[in-house]
């Protein structure tokens, strides 16, 4: 009898990195195993012809919370902020927390939702999922819970965090430990936990076009604008310093999201219209892999980068932000800047269209070899075939 799957996630029908790895992962569960994915998208953005979805016989079930009354919403509202800002972060507190910040209505709205789908394996999408899942896990019986984390440890928790925050850091690990396996994007994040964890990495989730001939004197940068995270602030001011001794190299910028605005007025402040594009998100990004000769990852941040692979496996060299991340991906065959630091990344600029560029192509191939679906896919089956 075929194991039953499923995956929990905020989102499936929208573009994201985190979108289309799950996405790959589940298509490759499917040829196996039935696979469910439980969204909170609204019915009406279904279109499984995005990541290919199509391809796979995957169901897909649609939630969404029932509305928390408002009295109740105020108190528990008054209880997390307690928990958050003054209370000792202890186990009962923790636990207090789980039910003001998760109330019964929704938790056991959600822990239905689960439990009548009789999945032998439920994957939460993100920490936060993740929690909740933990949450739910009294009305769960015997299914293995698997928590799914795909941002850093210290995007997650540090202190200048936009997505959870310090405060919330025992929490999150104490609520976590309840389930079966937790698995995390690196090697330096899982030693980050105060509880063991599984590093699993992100395949190269795109087959490779033809790769890049070195010849075009472009940069290239391709994620989503969300607000800080992937750096093109930075990039940009770093592509200033560098357009000033230099005439010829171009920076395209492959992406969409809120801060476009924002990155044109800096274009236009700058006077490079001419010199950097951005373009929207393509399911033909491969083009822009094959036409660039160097890529560049300005990330204030990273759980685990796909598009570091991507551009590698269409040889292109990678000048990086110097996160733990990265350097675990590339190890000496990164070109590093310190995070956040402009004039780094334009000195880097300097140094890429100086470099033996098909000896560095060559270990970018290399390196990108290493993180072929099969191998990844593998490891995603053990686990889930575990218990």
């Amino acid at each position: 009898m075929k194991k039953r799957i499923c995956f929990l996630t905020d989102s499936i029908f929208t573009i994201g990195g985190v979108q289309r790895v799950t996405a790959v992962i589940a298509k490759e569960l499917a040829k196996t195993a039935d696979v469910t994915i439980v969204t909170l998208d609204q019915p009406q953005l279904k279109d499984t012809t995005l990541y290919q979805l199509h391809e796979a016989s995957i169901d897909y079930r649609f939630f969404q919370y029932p509305e928390t009354h408002p009295w109740k919403l105020k108190c528990c509202k008054a209880y997390s902020y307690l928990y958050r800002k003054h209370l000792p972060q202890t186990r009962f507190t923790s636990a207090l927390y789980s039910h003001s910040s998760f109330p019964a209505e929704k938790r056991n709205a959600l822990a239905n939702e689960l439990s009548d789908g009789h999945y032998d394996v439920i994957i939460g999408v993100h920490a936060p999922l993740a929690v909740r899942l933990a949450a739910c896990k009294p009305k769960l019986g015997n299914a293995k819970l698997i928590g799914w984390i795909h941002n850093s440890y210290k995007a997650l928790f540090g202190e200048k965090s936009l997505y959870i925050g310090p405060e919330l850091r025992v929490h999150y690990e104490l609520q976590l430990q309840k389930l079966a396996a937790t698995v995390v994007l690196s090697q330096f994040d899982a030693h980050q936990y105060s509880f063991p964890t599984q590093v699993i990495y992100n395949p190269l989730t795109l087959t490779p076009g033809k790769p890049s001939t070195g010849t075009s004197k472009k940069f290239l940068s391709v994620g989503r604008f969300a607000k800080l995270h992937k750096g093109y602030d930075l990039l940009i001011e770093a592509f200033r310093i560098f357009a000033r001794d230099n005439q010829e190299w171009t920076l395209d910028i492959v992406g969409e999201g809120v801060e476009e605005p924002d990155y044109r007025r800096l274009i236009s402040k700058h006077h490079l219209e001419n010199r950097i594009h951005i373009h929207p998100f393509t399911n033909h990004i491969q083009q822009y892999y094959a036409d660039a000769q160097v890529y560049i990852l300005s990330s204030r941040w990273e759980g685990m980068p796909l598009v570091l692979m991507e551009a590698m496996s269409h040889g292109l060299p990678v000048i990086a932000s110097d996160l733990p991340v990265c350097q675990e991906i590339m190890g000496d065959e990164g070109m590093y800047f310190s995070v956040g630091d402009v004039n780094g990344m334009a000195r880097r600029m300097v140094e890429a269209t100086q470099m033996d560029w098909q000896e560095k192509s060559k270990h970018a191939l290399k390196i990108a070899s290493h993180f072929n679906l099969a191998s990844i896919i593998n490891q995603w089956r053990q686990l889930t075939d575990e218990g």
